[in-house]
């Protein structure tokens, strides 16, 4: 994997300096991989972009810094993933005026996504054209959504969590929703999770993916188990055209958190296997850490990666 931290300051410079398609071919290749079509042979090589953009910030009850800092970190991590200082250009690359747009969340009680982060996509989604009417939010709704049933843009935006059934629950499952039976899905521990992505509601359709790590769950003993002593303030955002790369990346701090907490390399309950085989067996992404280019932003201490 290719590392590189860089201060704010330091980003700036160099967006302003060349938004050009050279810094844009990293994060052009995760889209590509994340609708699911097969680059040229040589394309296989090209590293995908994933950010990590961090802030010291306290965390409000909600889980969450303040709303204005967590705008200042989703801008600077699309800045960052496709090379545009301007953060309106930015936007318009992944979103068009005629797009109706849905907005993936996750609504569950302990660890949800965050009305900070809902209405920082939202807010970047309006400024790019579209109306207010044609962006919806949903998570468990989203197959009687009308805004999702007529969409032709998704971002996908969860926290990353320990997962009873699929060992981690992050951006390739949080698709899950738009099928009447999840469970259906369980199987081999969620091994197939990937094939969510091919659903004619969801196939070719996300441009963003945004895994909110603000306080993961690195551990968990049982469906729907949460407890205090296994969450910690990380205060990060991974953000990425391609979700393999990202709850990938997502995945290596859960486990380093692991073992730092545990003193040893505890496996999760359940193997992740779905991420690595949204790579090898469905070609959703990249899940390999030496073809991922990690830009890290901001905070570094704790950073575990």
């Amino acid at each position: 994997m290719s590392n590189r931290t860089i201060t704010r300051r330091d980003f700036l410079k160099v967006a302003s300096a060349a938004p050009l398609a050279g810094a844009l071919a990293p994060a052009l290749k995760g889209a590509s991989g994340a609708s699911g079509t097969a680059g040229a042979a040589g394309a296989a090589e090209e590293k995908v972009r994933v950010v990590l953009v961090r802030d010291p910030s306290p965390l409000g009850s909600g889980g969450a810094p303040p709303a204005e800092v967590v705008q200042r970190m989703l801008d600077d991590a699309v800045r960052a993933l496709l090379g545009e200082k301007d953060i309106a250009k930015a936007w318009k690359t992944l979103i068009r005026p005629e797009d109706v747009v849905g907005i993936k969340t996750n609504a569950w009680r302990y660890i949800p996504t965050t009305t900070e982060v809902e209405q920082a996509l939202k807010r970047r989604v309006m400024e790019a054209g579209v109306a207010e009417d044609r962006i919806g939010i949903d998570d468990r709704g989203v197959l009687r959504n009308p805004v999702f049933q007529k969409s032709t843009a998704l971002i996908n935006a969860r926290p990353m969590r320990s997962h009873h059934w699929s060992g981690v629950g992050s951006l390739i499952k949080n698709y899950i929703m738009f099928v009447p039976q999840p469970s259906a899905y369980h199987g081999d521990t969620c091994a197939d999770l990937a094939t969510l992505w091919s659903l004619p509601e969801v196939k070719g359709k996300t441009r963003l993916n945004v895994l909110v790590m603000f306080t993961p769950l690195f551990h968990g003993v049982g469906p729907h188990h949460y407890a205090k002593e296994y969450v910690w303030d990380y205060k990060g955002l991974i953000v990425s055209r391609d979700p393999v790369a990202a709850d990938a990346t997502g995945l290596r701090i859960i486990q380093a958190k692991r073992k730092a907490f545990f003193g040893d390399d505890r496996p999760l309950q359940m193997t992740p296997h779905h991420i690595q085989l949204a790579d090898t067996r469905h070609h959703l992404g990249v899940s390999d850490p030496a073809r991922i280019e990690l830009v890290k932003l901001g905070w570094e201490e704790g950073i575990l990666i």
